[in-house]
């Protein structure tokens, strides 16, 4: 049960980023004000016709709701599969801090003298060092959020915003920054 939790999670947040994303990628950039969310505006009301079709069409075919249960049963145990099994929670604690802290030099090396990154910018630098290689940024998300690294949903970079981290949240969780060892082993993410 808990892969398929673990697994349903992954699902859940990766297809919510998904429809976020493309939701905000119809904003114009060249447009100001009201006219500029017309794009992000229509792109909701579609996925809201969407979704009263779908609900529609499971009220007229109820048994078609044990197939997407089913499919959605698989999916998600197939994506909990590469997600850490519960253990015992005394072990866990000092691997969890330690992991935290190896992250947390990763995302300071990562950010520079710049004050916020986004997560696509994280992902990159990780799978140019052969990490993650199949992981999309919902699934970073995921993992920064699983060692209390917080993230933000709009952070702007060069005029873009997306969702990304703050350096003050990074400062937040570990003040000294001395006593922060190097990240040898960044598959803690």
């Amino acid at each position: 049960m808990d892969r398929i939790a673990a697994g349903a999670a992954v699902i859940s947040r990766a297809r919510a980023a998904a429809v976020a994303s493309w939701v905000n990628a119809g904003r114009r950039q060249d447009l100001t004000g009201w006219r500029a969310s017309i794009g992000p505006l229509t792109r909701l009301a579609l996925v809201t016709l969407l979704a009263y079709i779908a609900l529609s069409i499971l009220r007229a075919l109820p048994w078609l709701m044990w197939l997407l249960t089913l499919a959605f049963l698989r999916a998600a145990w197939r994506a909990g599969k590469d997600q850490p099994q519960d253990t015992s929670e005394a072990s866990e604690r000092p691997a969890a801090e330690a992991d935290q802290a190896a992250v947390l030099a990763l995302l300071r090396d990562v950010l520079g003298d710049q004050d916020r990154v986004h997560l696509s910018t994280v992902l990159a630098h990780l799978q140019k060092m052969g990490q993650g290689e199949d992981w999309t940024v919902a699934d970073l998300r995921v993992r920064l959020e699983a060692l209390d690294i917080p993230t933000h949903p709009k952070v702007k970079v060069g005029r873009v915003p997306t969702r990304g981290l703050l350096r003050a949240d990074l400062d937040a969780l570990s003040p000294d920054r001395e006593t922060t060892p190097p990240p040898h082993q960044v598959d803690a993410v």
